[in-house]
Parts: structure tokens; C-alpha cells; sequence
């Protein structure tokens, strides 16, 4: 049986949309070094644009936009990944119960409906409750988007693992909580881990809900570059975008590789 790269243009499809997809992104990355002002024309290896990010006129935007959206990664993804947790261990170990897949469907609703619904009805709804755009909207709305993106890990990890670890413990006296607390989080630790990362970096990352919900004079990363490039795009941008790029890279490998440590560990 042949395998799917055999088919005619399977190839071609692929690099193609590999071209799409990532000759974007090296272009950013390549120019991000240029020497010259323009971004289009080559004026030699210079790292001039990322020393602008730290000491350049802009300096001081970007870096407590920086900071917002680190604080804001921080606290999401650790209030998604607890949250995340929670339902994983309900839904996996708590056997059948009425709701249980409108529960599933509720939980990844994010993942399925469109951003910028979720954005526009995000918004609706802190003006319908009376409460102020600002770093706690951010916030809580990040912590509500992020939860799939935490559970899925989660859930996957604590689906590979027996259920007579926990048995175990029980029958060596141990309560429900010690056996949750000594046996079943630390063989949940990777998972955790991975979801945790990917939450991070899905918080980090986002503009669509934040630039809705984010109000005036509030600004993250993302919301910060795009207001620069509305007034033109210009080297340090692309500089700022490049070490993005880079961050997200790192956590979405390390996500992958504790993954797929726990996964061995397992086996």
C-alpha cells in the first residue's frame, strides 16, 4: 500500500504550503537583522533594530507593554491550567454523569468558534455586567480562552494512565486527596506542564480578544505592535516580531518534549 506522500502533487501541495505559511515568517526574521532603514532593500548584518527595542524612542511603550502581557501569560495560564486540571480529572476519572458531553463541548467551545466572536461577545458581555475594559478584562477573558488549549494536554496524559495507581493508594489506606496529591499529580506533572506552557504562549500571543476587550490606554505586546505598524512598518518591528516568533518556538518545543517525556516515562 503506498503511503500518502506517493499520490501525484501530494508534494508539490506540501511545499507550497509550506511556502505560505513560513516564507513570511523568515522574511521578518531575516530583515529584522538589516542594517538599513528600509525594509525592502539589503544594507548588511546589524543587530542596530533589536538594541532600538531596549533603547530606541519607543522604548518605554514597548517594554510595559511587555510586561503587561507577561503578567497577563503568567496569571492566565496558571488560572486555566488549575481550571484545566479540575475538568480533566472530572471528566476522565469521574465516570459517567448526566451533561458529561455538553460538558466536553463546552469546554473546548473556544477552540471551535471563531476569535472574533468570541472577542465581540467577550466585550458585549463586560458592558452588559458594567465592568471596565481594562487588565482585569484582559485577564479574565485570556484565563476563559485559554482553558482548551491547557485541557487537551491534560486530559490526554491522564487518559494514558491507569486507574490502578489510584486504586493502589486506596487500598493502602490512602484518602481520595492523598492519592491525588502523591500518586495522581506527579504522573500528571508533564502534562500539566505542556498545558501550562501552551496557555502561556496562546495568552502571550493573542490580539484579536485583547485589542477588543483591553480598553483605552491599556496596551500588551501584540496590541503595542500593531498600533506601530498602522503608522508604518519600520525595522524594529520586525525585531520585536522576530523575538516573538522565537519565543513562541521555545515554548511550544518544550511544550512538545515534556509531552512526549511523560509519554516514555509511561511506557
Amino acid at each position: 500500500m503506498k503511503g500518502v506522500r506517493h499520490y501525484p502533487g501530494f508534494l508539490a501541495m506540501t511545499i507550497g504550503c509550506l511556502v505560505v505559511l513560513y516564507a513570511p515568517l523568515i522574511v521578518v526574521t531575516v530583515y529584522s537583522f538589516n542594517g538599513s532603514t528600509s525594509i525592502t532593500q539589503w544594507g548588511g548584518f546589524s543587530w542596530r533594530w533589536y538594541a532600538d527595542v531596549f533603547t530606541g524612542p519607543e522604548a518605554p511603550r514597548f517594554a510595559a507593554a511587555a510586561w503587561n502581557s507577561l503578567t497577563i501569560a503568567v496569571l492566565a495560564a496558571t488560572a486555566a491550567t488549575a481550571i484545566a486540571t479540575a475538568a480533566a480529572v472530572a471528566m476522565v476519572r469521574g465516570g459517567r454523569f448526566r451533561g458529561k458531553s455538553a460538558t466536553f463541548a463546552l469546554i473546548n467551545l473556544p477552540l471551535m468558534v471563531p476569535e472574533i466572536v468570541t472577542a465581540v461577545a467577550t466585550l458585549i458581555f463586560f458592558s452588559a455586567i458594567g465592568l471596565t475594559t481594562g487588565y482585569l478584562t484582559i485577564l479574565i477573558a485570556h484565563v476563559t480562552f485559554c482553558i482548551p488549549f491547557a485541557y487537551l494536554p491534560i486530559a490526554a496524559r491522564l487518559e494514558g494512565i491507569e486507574s490502578s495507581y489510584e486504586q493502589a493508594a486506596r487500598d493502602l489506606y490512602a484518602t481520595r486527596a492523598q492519592a491525588f496529591r502523591l500518586i495522581l499529580l506527579p504522573l500528571m506533572a508533564p502534562g500539566i506542564i505542556s498545558g501550562f506552557l501552551l496557555a502561556f504562549i496562546i495568552s502571550l500571543d493573542d490580539f484579536i480578544i485583547t485589542n477588543f476587550v483591553k480598553g483605552a490606554g491599556m496596551e500588551t505586546l501584540p496590541t503595542a505592535i500593531f498600533g506601530s505598524v498602522k503608522q508604518g512598518i519600520k525595522p524594529n518591528i520586525m525585531a520585536i516580531s522576530t523575538m516573538m516568533l522565537a519565543v513562541s518556538v521555545l515554548f511550544v518545543t518544550l511544550s512538545y518534549f515534556i509531552n512526549r517525556s511523560g509519554q516514555k516515562t509511561r511506557a
